[in-house]
């Protein structure tokens, strides 16, 4: 583990080979898994949950009732809510739920407005305002962010017949659901 200076870290529950940068605030009882990149100026409140492999990027504050998969990329300045009637000096009895599944990936300055659901390696694009749970594999962009495609688990965009170009990967669209096809039926 590597913990720069300037870190406050008060939570012992940091996974090996996790790195915390300057100026990051960790609080007791937030988890921090294993290989995580903690960038400048963010912030883990107590209650949090973050996997193992998420990369935070500069400015990322994850409350409490935000729990990130493992394989998470948060863009620089992206927002989490976890109250949805914030009232100074009034804490709710629970705070409401955010939940970014394995491989998922929120651009830079995004919102996430909770309680919401992000699919396995949804893409969020850029300043997204999301609003509603986000299907697994589905690019969502805009304010209110809405589906404008689907995306590979490598990360690129797919169109019909959902084979990716780049890796190679195939995958089945379901309705408005798109399902990873079985390696060996590549």
């Amino acid at each position: 583990m590597q913990i720069h200076p300037t870190a406050d870290v008060q939570s012992d529950q940091i996974g090996e080979g996790t790195r915390i940068w300057q100026a990051c605030v960790i609080l007791p009882n937030a988890i921090i898994g294993r290989d995580c990149n903690i960038n400048a100026h963010c912030l883990v409140e107590g209650g949090a949950i973050v996997g193992d492999r998420v990369t935070l990027k500069c400015g990322v504050y994850v409350w409490d009732g935000v729990e990130l998969g493992d394989d998470v990329f948060v863009g620089p300045n992206a927002t989490f809510t976890n109250d949805r009637s914030p009232r100074s000096k009034a804490r709710p009895a629970a705070f409401s739920k955010t939940r970014v599944q394995a491989g998922a990936s929120i651009g830079a300055a995004a919102v996430l407005v909770a309680p919401v659901t992000i699919g396995q390696y949804a893409l969020i694009g850029a300043g997204a305002v999301v609003t509603r749970d986000v299907p697994p594999y589905a690019l969502v962009v805009g304010h209110p962010a809405r589906r404008v495609g689907w995306v590979c688990r490598c990360g690129h965009r797919l169109s019909a017949p959902w084979t990716c170009a780049e890796c190679g990967r195939s995958y089945e669209l379901r309705g408005d659901v798109l399902e990873a096809r079985p390696a060996e039926s590549r």
